[in-house]
């Protein structure tokens, strides 16, 4: 099933999001067909801020590292690392042809038509790479133009649209209600559930930086624990485990 097609499948894709090759291999080891990458566990396993278009060639190392692993790849590109559209697309070219499958761009509530040439230029340039066009509408504003961003998102050639911070269920309904294109949502813990989402009609479900910030919480926890004279709770990988998750030289 191509990445296109997960997008429409009985069950909403639900996309962890990796920071490193260990983190890619042992989510598909867990039966995910597609793994994201998240930019914020990217920027800071590196030690430099994120969306400030410091990771350009660390995103595209990456996705060289992840793009001929057997699973489907999509890549969180920030806004393309460039205001220029052309090279924008250019950037999705390098990424198609190491392997990646999807990109995903977002708008920083900038100018609507510039994020618009960007996603046109991304199609032109890659025209097989799933171009998910992000609005920060909800995340950094109040939310009032998300149907405007949306909307000449998916006339500039989107294959489908993503929305974090939006967790409120009747405005993902009459989201979902006005798009042609897929709507993909941020889990949050404290929003709707995973099959909540799904009978809101949300076709993608991505996890962000949740699983790069709860892996780092679970080892601040234990060496917490360690120093105060316990023993870690629940189970680790093995060494042998971890080992196995390493590129085939």
């Amino acid at each position: 099933m191509s990445f296109a097609d997960l997008h429409h499948a009985a069950e909403p894709l639900l996309l962890p999001n990796a920071w490193d090759h260990a983190s890619a291999s042992a989510f598909a080891a867990q039966g995910f067909p597609a793994v994201a990458t998240t930019s914020l566990g990217v920027a800071a396993a590196v030690g430099v801020p994120d969306g400030v278009s410091a990771t350009r060639e660390r995103t595209l190392q990456l996705a060289l590292t992840l793009g001929s692993e057997p699973f489907l790849l999509s890549v969180d590109a920030e806004d393309g690392f460039s205001d220029d559209p052309d090279e924008v697309g250019e950037y999705a070219r390098e990424l198609a042809v190491v392997g990646a499958v999807g990109i995903n761009l977002e708008d920083r509530l900038g100018p609507v038509d510039r994020h618009a040439a960007k996603i046109a230029a991304v199609k032109s340039a890659a025209p097989g790479l799933f171009v998910n066009a992000r609005t920060d509408a909800h995340w950094l504003g109040d939310g009032e133009d998300t149907v405007s961003r949306v909307d000449a998102y998916q006339q500039a050639g989107a294959d489908g649209v993503f929305v974090p911070g939006l967790s409120d269920p009747q405005e993902i309904a009459r989201l979902v209600k006005r798009l042609d294109v897929p709507l993909n949502i941020l889990y949050s813990p404290t929003g709707p559930t995973v099959p909540a989402l799904a009978g809101l009609g949300v076709r993608r479900i991505s996890l962000g930086s949740l699983l790069y910030r709860r892996a780092l919480g679970a080892a601040l926890e234990t060496v917490a624990g360690i120093r105060a004279g316990g023993t870690p709770r629940g189970a680790a990988p093995s060494v042998a485990d971890v080992q196995a998750l390493a590129r085939t030289p």
